[in-house]
């Protein structure tokens, strides 16, 4: 799985994922791997804002609920629409 290096670390702090690059159109699998792999790497304390691609619908479509399977103790919001046409979705660690 290609990432971009801020993805790679781990976020002692509040931060953002850009889940709206080229890659990430039409592939809401991807997304959501990504957006696991961001919560995973941030510290408990924290949120972490997943912006995902417009060309993948809403978050509330594949997203929220994958995110609430996949970890334990998180809490998600969605946030809204980016002027871009991307979504953000909060997840509090």
């Amino acid at each position: 799985m290609e990432t971009s290096p801020s993805s790679e670390e781990h976020h002692d702090n509040s931060w953002s994922v850009n889940l709206e690059q080229p890659r990430h159109e039409g592939d809401r699998e991807r997304i959501v791997e990504e957006a696991i792999s961001a919560v995973e790497r941030t510290a408990a304390g924290n949120h972490v804002n997943v912006v995902t691609h417009g060309e993948c619908g809403h978050p509330e479509e594949y997203l929220l609920d994958a995110l609430e399977r996949a970890l334990d103790g998180i809490e998600v919001e969605y946030v809204d629409r980016c002027g871009c046409g991307g979504h953000v979705t909060r997840v509090h660690v």
